[in-house]
């Protein structure tokens, strides 16, 4: 049953930019610039979807000199692949069950 999935950041992260923004962000650190240079983004939609990805703590910001660095939350990730985990243990369980046609 999905609803042990949670949704909220299931939308966050069905987004195509945002998705691969915390790809990006899985494999290192990295300031607005580069993620501009990367995703080929403008600033400003850039910018509204790493507001995104904040507000629902998937990623964190690190002040460095006149830079703001974002970090992706591994734990959150991992929370949400859990769920999954858990979701597909229960399909492989439920297998065999079969609800009864009227």
């Amino acid at each position: 049953m999905m609803t042990s999935v949670d949704t909220d950041l299931m939308r966050v992260l069905a987004d195509p930019l945002r998705l691969q923004i915390v790809t990006l962000l899985a494999r290192e650190t990295l300031c607005s610039t580069h993620l501009i240079e990367e995703t080929g983004a403008k600033q400003t939609n850039l910018s509204n979807h790493l507001r995104v990805l904040r507000e629902a703590g998937v990623v964190e910001t690190e002040p460095c000199g006149r830079y703001l660095y974002y970090k992706l939350r591994p734990d959150v990730i991992a929370q949400l692949a859990g769920q999954f985990a858990d979701l597909a243990e229960s399909a492989r369980t439920a297998a065999d069950n079969k609800r009864a046609c009227p």
